[in-house]
């Protein structure tokens, strides 16, 4: 009988006939299987198989009688039909009919074959008795092969058939549906299956193999049909689980993990989408439009995901090690796009709400679960990992919130998070101090914004939105509150770096939360980082940020400790000493009590008084000028307090008055006019500017009143074009207050001369806006800045900690300059000043000037010129 004979006979038979031939022809069948070269009679042969003596064969006949046979052709063959649509593909057409035939007859015999392959699955589910690997062993490794291919032929149907996807489209709809449901059945079928501790090594292989397969197959479904995509995955993770103890060590943990790391972030990005779409469309009442349905749809699947990642952390957390950067990422990037990150869409507050409670509260979960793994630490804290910016505020936010977890974790997830790295064999990390305030500092933008975020609960309530200073603060301080004293070290040493920073308002907050580990701690505390911070700022090698930021410290410890303290610090650094007057320089006097107020006052105006006397007894030397002012910024400090002693006030009017013979007022002004305003540094002109401000209470008396006002005008003029909006903006102030107090009013009218000028003057004074910009050009303008500033910082930091700026342990003393006589400093002190009253007089009558001198000014000139002739011929006679 011929092959075709035998196919049509056996076509015809029935269920009892089959079943009496099964011994004879179901052999045939499977040779004549194995042996055809036509897909079309393979699919038959198939067909035949798996509905009519399939159903005979007992569990122990499947795999051996038929499965293992018939399975591997049927993987090559559907192989070799989807490779022969991919070569056909580019002729098809509606006009080319034969072509068009030959395609569809192809897709038919997939249907076909996936319809067999689902005959298989029912035939093994059909039996009462319990199933095991061994009885179906080709089953799952033939079907999973098959669906694989048959989805990523659907994934890729859109740009393999381009245009022409109608031809055939009603066929792939049918084989996507039935690859559906034969995955369904397979799933269902493997979940019945249940594997001892006692398996072996194949069955073992075999159920990994599955797991694996399945995972693929994810990747490709992910965007095609939004059920199966989330069955696939609760299968994968139920039997991972299920046979934990017997695959854990097999898997592959790192692929899983990043998966499902992948599809939470996209359906996260998804439901995102969705929102922006109804922000956009207005609608009023979101709850009825058809998006909504969908973003509904898209958050359950975030929602899924995230719980899922929470089981599979959970079971299989120790073998997570190399995912532990991907759930780090994973974790900044989902809050990047939720606000109250400036680069999170524009979405409406309620969908956001409904996004955070199905995502956020899952991830926070899986942060808790890896709080004490150390490997997520590492990452967390790792000096090397450089946010991008969008990631800065979502890294300081996590950072905050394991702050608030750290006092429920137990002692070694505490060591782990807030000692960093110990030894050199140790993966580098910060302290979770030092990394919260280093985050901080890179969260420019969003101080500048400024971002809001939810304040503290109290009594239930959480009470408003607060700046991110604030609730770093508030946080940071909340875990000092419960931090054991062990733990102190660390973060001691993290809040002096960050004082030592250029970044100010970083500065400002580590001092925040410095004060309040001094008030929560002994008054000895408190009085031991007084006196570290005091012989800091002693050793501080001139005037800059770090001397700045550390007097700032000072000042505020000094107010929180106890009165038998201040006298100690006192004793400690005695204000007679001038090495101590840099310390005292900084201090509020206020804050200490009498005793040591009293005495601090005492011996300053005494040391003062000395000092004067010394710069007086050696014929007021230039080179004992920095002496005298480091003495004279102490007697300020004194006078800008309040309470003081009359006697204090005595003396320090004594030393003022002492010094009014070595001053010459008139000539302030002069030297002003004589600057390149636009090449000044900053803090020369905001003292300029300061100096300009004092002017409008000055008495002028008429006879100097011509040279002096227009000066004055000239002066603000040229600043009111300053090119730096900082400068500028301390120039219109200091010329309101000079207008609002002055009685020279024509110096206002003769500077407000262009349209230009008073425009800007009128619009600060009137606080006006002349130009309102839009919140997407201030965000850029604002990265722009950041950048700036960040650079900025770095530049002040290297310069700081340059071999120039860092003084050596034993550096020599420098070589003694040549004292100079009494006699020649005098000459010097003499010349200065004539030097000094000629450039002055040379600006009054010079060129750019339309004054007039009088003839009485020529004639002293000219006595003047004889009396300078007189003295140099007397130096040059003398040998």
């Amino acid at each position: 009988m011929s092959q075709v004979t035998l196919l049509e006979e056996v076509s015809q038979w029935n269920q009892e006939t089959c079943q009496q031939e099964l011994k004879t022809v179901l052999p045939k069948l499977i040779a004549m299987h194995h042996d055809t070269h036509s897909w079309e009679e393979h699919t038959n042969i198939l067909q035949i198989i798996t509905s009519r003596f399939l159903p005979h064969l007992s569990l122990p006949e499947l795999e051996t009688g038929c499965f293992s046979t018939v399975l591997p052709k049927v993987v090559k063959v559907f192989a070799s039909l989807l490779e022969e649509i991919g070569k056909q593909i580019g002729g098809l057409s509606s006009q080319n009919t034969e072509l068009h035939v030959f395609l569809r007859n192809i897709l038919k015999m997939m249907v076909q074959t996936l319809e067999s392959l689902s005959g298989c699955v029912r035939r093994v589910c059909s039996f009462e008795e319990s199933v095991s690997f061994d009885a179906i062993r080709s089953l799952p490794s033939c079907i999973l092969s098959v669906l694989k291919d048959t989805f990523q032929h659907c994934k890729d149907s859109e740009v393999m058939y381009s245009g022409r996807l109608s031809l055939v489209g009603d066929l792939l709809q049918g084989m996507f549906k039935e690859a559906y449901s034969l995955q369904k059945g397979l799933m269902e079928l493997l979940d019945k299956i249940s594997l001892e501790d006692t398996a072996s090594e194949e069955e073992v292989s075999d159920i990994v193999t599955v797991i694996h397969s399945l995972l693929d197959i994810c990747s490709i479904i992910s965007r095609l049909d939004i059920a199966l995509h989330a069955n696939t995955w609760k299968f994968i993770i139920k039997q991972s689980v299920k046979y934990q103890s017997l695959v854990e060590d097999r898997l592959r943990h790192t692929d899983i993990a990043f998966s499902l790391c992948q599809d939470l972030y996209t359906s996260v990005q998804n439901c995102l989408e969705l929102a922006q779409q109804i922000q956009q469309a207005g609608l009023q009442e979101v709850v009825h439009c058809p998006e909504y349905k969908l973003f509904q749809k898209a958050t359950k699947m975030s929602r899924f995901f995230a719980n899922t990642l929470v089981h599979y952390t959970k079971e299989f957390k120790a073998f997570l090690a190399k995912s532990c950067c991907r759930f780090h990422q994973l974790y900044l990037q989902i809050h990047s796009k939720i606000p109250t990150s400036v680069c999170a869409p524009s979405v409406p507050s309620a969908l956001i709400e409904e996004l955070r409670v199905a995502v956020l509260v899952p991830m926070d979960a899986v942060l808790t679960q890896l709080l004490s793994f150390r490997p997520f630490a590492e990452s967390v804290l790792d000096p090397d990992h450089q946010c991008s910016t969008e990631l800065c505020l979502p890294q300081c936010l996590l950072l905050v919130n394991v702050l608030g977890k750290l006092s429920s974790q137990p002692e070694e997830a505490l060591w782990l998070w807030t000692d960093g790295s110990q030894f050199s064999e140790e993966a580098p990390r910060w302290s979770v101090f030092e990394a919260v305030l280093q985050s901080f500092r890179r969260c420019m933008l969003e101080r500048a914004v400024p971002v809001w975020l939810p304040g503290v609960m109290l009594r239930g309530q959480a009470q408003g939105r607060v700046s991110l200073y604030q609730h770093v603060c508030v946080h940071m301080c909340a875990c000092v509150a419960v931090l054991p004293a062990q733990h102190f070290a660390p973060l001691e040493r993290s809040l002096l770096a960050a004082v030592l920073q250029a970044d100010t308002q970083m500065a400002v907050l580590a001092t925040d939360v410095w004060c309040f580990l001094a008030r929560y701690g002994t008054a000895e505390l408190c009085f031991h980082h007084v006196l570290l911070i005091a012989h800091l700022i002693r050793s501080c090698p001139g005037e800059g940020y770090q001397l700045f930021h550390l007097a700032l410290l000072l000042r505020r410890l000094l107010f929180l400790m106890t009165p038998k303290h201040q006298v100690e610090f006192v004793e400690h650094f005695p204000p007679a000493q001038e090495e101590n007057l840099c310390v005292w320089h900084h201090t509020l006097l206020r804050c200490l009590c009498t005793e040591a107020r009293m005495r601090v006052e005492k011996e300053m105006l005494s040391g003062a008084s000395v000092v004067l006397q010394e710069w007086q007894n050696n014929s007021y030397r230039m080179g004992d000028m920095p002496r005298l002012n480091r003495i004279l910024g102490c007697v300020l400090m004194l006078m800008g307090g309040s309470n003081l002693e009359a006697e204090c006030v005595i003396s320090s009017v004594k030393i003022i008055s002492q010094l009014w013979s070595r001053m010459s007022s008139n000539q302030a002004v002069s030297c002003l006019s004589g600057l390149t305003i636009q090449k000044c540094p900053d803090d020369l002109l905001l003292a300029a500017l300061e100096f300009l401000t004092s002017m409008g209470r000055v008495f002028i008396s008429p006879s100097i009143k011509c040279r002096v006002l227009p000066r004055i005008r000239d002066l603000f003029n040229g600043l009111l074009n300053h090119p730096s909006w900082l400068i500028l903006h301390h120039v219109l102030e200091a010329f309101g207050l000079f207008a609002e107090i002055t009685n020279h009013e024509e110096v206002i009218s003769q500077t407000l001369t262009s349209e230009e000028i008073k425009t800007k003057v009128l619009n600060f004074l009137s606080k006006t806006i002349s130009h309102q910009e839009s919140e997407e050009a201030r965000l850029e303008r604002l990265k722009e800045w950041r950048s700036i500033i960040e650079k900025h910082c770095e530049q002040m930091e290297r310069e700081t900690s340059s071999p120039l700026h860092t003084p050596l342990a034993e550096e020599p003393c420098p070589k003694r300059a040549r004292r100079e006589t009494e006699v020649e400093e005098e000459f010097e002190r003499h010349l200065q000043t004539a030097e000094s009253a000629l450039k002055a007089l040379q600006a009054i009558v010079g060129p750019d000037h339309n004054l007039s001198s009088p003839q009485w000014v020529r004639t002293r000139l000219e006595v003047l010129q004889t009396l300078i002739t007189q003295i140099n011929s007397a130096a040059i006679e003398q040998p």
